[in-house]
């Protein structure tokens, strides 16, 4: 097995979101991403954040809160269930890289799911169906995540509808391009700049036409910046 291989100075490791964009990225209200990242009163923060005052966030930490904003789509979730289910996955965990990420483990997105969601189907004492119905959610994050050969997220698809089955992969965000903000997959082309020029009452068509890209592409990346869920 290829053994966990993560320095600081990787890209994916780096800080490089601020909470607002985290927020902006995965349509989740600051103050819920800030609480799951910096914590509040006496609760812990859900993830490990690379840098304080200010708050600064990685890549690796926006997939983990793309899976957790996934499971908060359910109804009835309550973080202190959520917090015990991660704590299980840490505590199940065989690699360094898992029990530092355990919401983006390998092991999750393969075998380890289904035992997730049976001890988390106990905590929220969820039903049957719904324990089925949460395991298609989770899983249906975790596919917009591609991994490098030893398992650690290279890109993100975010989703840009809230639909989780069906949901378009033509935004990607990678830490390696564009300094990870989100752009058309297979290019460089920044989802912020063509809503801004959308906005600034360019069609689609004319966009489409100027960048040389399917008018999908660009409906898709006006979605995803302007944060229309449809």
């Amino acid at each position: 097995m290829t053994r966990y291989q993560l320095t600081r100075k990787d890209p994916r490791a780096l800080p490089a979101y601020t909470i607002t964009e985290v927020a902006h990225y995965l349509t989740v209200p600051p103050a819920t991403i800030r609480y799951w990242s910096v914590g509040r009163d006496d609760y812990a923060p859900l993830i490990e954040v690379p840098r304080h005052s200010p708050t600064l966030l990685s890549f690796l930490n926006l997939t983990e809160l793309h899976v957790l904003a996934a499971i908060r789509r359910r109804p009835l979730v309550k973080m202190p269930s959520i917090r015990r289910a991660i704590n299980f996955l840490v505590r199940n965990a065989r690699r360094a890289m898992d029990k530092n990420h355990p919401l983006i483990s390998r092991d999750l997105e393969t075998d380890g799911l289904d035992l997730f969601i049976q001890e988390y189907g106990q905590l929220i004492n969820i039903s049957r169906s719904g324990q089925i119905a949460m395991r298609e959610i989770i899983s249906g994050a975790l596919t917009r995540i591609h991994r490098d050969p030893t398992g650690i997220p290279i890109k993100l698809f975010p989703f840009t509808r809230s639909a989780i089955m069906g949901t378009p992969t033509k935004v990607i965000i990678d830490p390696t391009i564009s300094a990870g903000r989100p752009v058309i997959a297979g290019t460089g082309l920044t989802a912020e700049l063509i809503a801004e020029r959308y906005k600034a009452g360019e069609s689609i068509s004319a966009l489409a036409q100027d960048y040389e890209r399917t008018e999908d592409d660009i409906e898709e990346a006006i979605r995803c910046e302007s944060q229309i869920v449809a």
